[in-house]
């Protein structure tokens, strides 16, 4: 794994849109059980997980104004298909991307996502997609899910599909690689982790153990959707306060506005 960390301008303008989500941000998008989300100010614009439905996928992404041949790389969290069921309508529109996927995905999906042309990354331990990006690797063990780190001078950004794995150990294992990769700034600041956090059916001690274990870590910004659950939702917006946002599809949240 490369340890260069040198930050682009970009860093500072990054921007991340979520673009089919159960929960709604915007009236003019449909919603739908699943998640996707759309990054863009590195070297590589990202589209991290593909929704379960591929035409509202697409839908939502002409109503946002997301051309999707603009798009550089694909990074899919785990296998269910609510995070992967947009890809084959995705990749009739664009079959010059990189699709990076947790090394257990079956041989069979992997041979027809390159029958479209697309390139295929198989992820097992953690690597750098491009500079100031990188995968956690494969967690977990029944459900093997990787999530994603941006590294942003105000501190990282965090994005999981559902969690499978554990919210706290995917957020540990982020801390950690960032941690092993440059010991002098001990992990970096958390600046936000967003997405499934799969709590859904958690009690609201477990929620609150979770909440707990954040702020020791010293996350700043919360954002949990999808298969958060709207208990989970709730509660880490009463201990987070103002530093809780509310997303949905549509939302659009830019770095530079998180302090």
């Amino acid at each position: 794994m490369s340890t260069e960390f040198t930050l682009t301008p970009g860093a500072n303008n990054l921007t991340i849109t979520v673009i089919y989500d159960n929960n709604r941000n915007s009236e003019e998008l449909e919603i739908a059980w699943g998640f996707s989300a759309l990054i863009t100010g590195n070297k590589k614009t990202i589209l991290f997980d593909t929704g379960g439905d591929g035409s509202l996928l697409l839908s939502n992404m002409k109503k946002l104004a997301i051309e999707p041949n603009d798009i550089d790389a694909v990074v899919l969290s785990h296998i269910h298909a609510d995070h992967t069921g947009g890809l084959a309508d995705f990749l009739q529109k664009n079959l010059n991307v990189t699709v990076f996927m947790p090394e257990s995905f079956p041989k069979k999906l992997k041979e027809n996502i390159q029958q479209y042309g697309a390139k295929t990354v198989e992820v097992k331990e953690s690597l750098m997609i491009c500079e100031n990006v990188y995968s956690t690797g494969q967690l977990g063990r029944l459900i093997k899910e990787q999530s994603l780190i941006i590294r942003t001078k105000a501190g990282l950004i965090i994005i999981t599909g559902c969690a499978h794995p554990g919210i706290v150990k995917m957020l540990t294992a982020a801390k950690d690689l960032m941690k092993s990769l440059d010991p002098a700034r001990d992990g970096n600041d958390v600046l936000l982790v967003m997405g499934g956090f799969h709590l859904e059916w958690a009690t609201k001690g477990k929620i609150e153990k979770i909440i707990s274990s954040f702020k020791q870590t010293g996350v700043r910004y919360i954002a949990p959707c999808h298969c958060a659950g709207e208990k989970a939702r709730s509660l880490f917006e009463k201990h987070f306060g103002k530093n809780y946002i509310n997303i949905g599809a549509g939302k659009e949240i830019a770095a530079a506005n998180l302090q």
